[in-house]
């Protein structure tokens, strides 16, 4: 699976014009279908007076099921939200909405029509995305001292590892989070490296998107 990388303050966006109406692609990452809806409100608000901005979001639930979000916004049913949303599905993209405003330029477009000028949209504004791989990813909380800081930092970025959320106190205790392929080969290193007086104790599982 991939995601979006841009915010929904610096969408992916690019436009065309068919047949006198113009089109405009807007696309970003989002948490959830409550963010999405955010989105397609605020380009509402920046295109007062467009004629229709259809949309399509996926989202990736924590029970790994993806739920999905569409709407044609007046536009005949299934000509609008439905090709933006296969779109997303043939990307094979998640925790992203697409949204394609419609400047209506006065000829009729027909369903077809519609259909491939909201499918382009869609397409233009995920083009012009930058795009991340979904990773399945391990959490750890790990505990270390202050001299064993840099050796651990190395050795979580040989294995693609990230540090956050860290905290100083009389020592350092930070969360890795590691792609799970690589878990027992991080764990086994962080076990030979420090003579088993660091162990990383694992968390729950995320999914971490890495740019492409």
């Amino acid at each position: 699976m991939h995601t979006i990388l841009n915010t929904a303050d610096a969408p992916a966006h690019d436009a065309f014009v068919e047949k006198k109406s113009e089109f405009i692609g807007d696309a970003c990452h989002i948490d959830s279908l409550d963010e999405a809806l955010a989105f397609v409100e605020s380009i509402r608000e920046q295109h007062p007076k467009s004629r229709h901005v259809a949309y399509a979001a996926v989202c990736g639930g924590s029970d790994g099921r993806m739920t999905e979000r569409m709407s044609d916004d007046g536009e005949p049913s299934g000509t609008a939200g439905k090709p933006i949303l296969d779109v997303l599905r043939q990307g094979g993209l998640t925790d992203c909405v697409v949204a394609v405003t419609r400047y209506f330029g006065g000829i009729l477009l027909g369903s077809g029509g519609l259909i491939r000028a909201y499918s382009t949209g869609a397409s233009i504004a995920v083009k012009a995305a930058r795009l991340a791989r979904i990773v399945p990813c391990q959490r750890y909380t790990v505990r270390l001292e202050y001299p064993q800081l840099a050796q651990f930092q190395r050795l979580l970025t040989d294995c693609d590892g990230l540090a956050d959320d860290e905290s100083y106190t009389d020592r350092v205790t930070l969360r890795a989070v590691v792609p799970a392929d690589r878990a027992d080969t991080f764990e086994s290193r962080v076990r030979e490296t420090f003579n088993a007086v660091v162990t990383p104790e694992r968390l729950d599982t995320v999914n971490r998107p890495v740019a492409l």
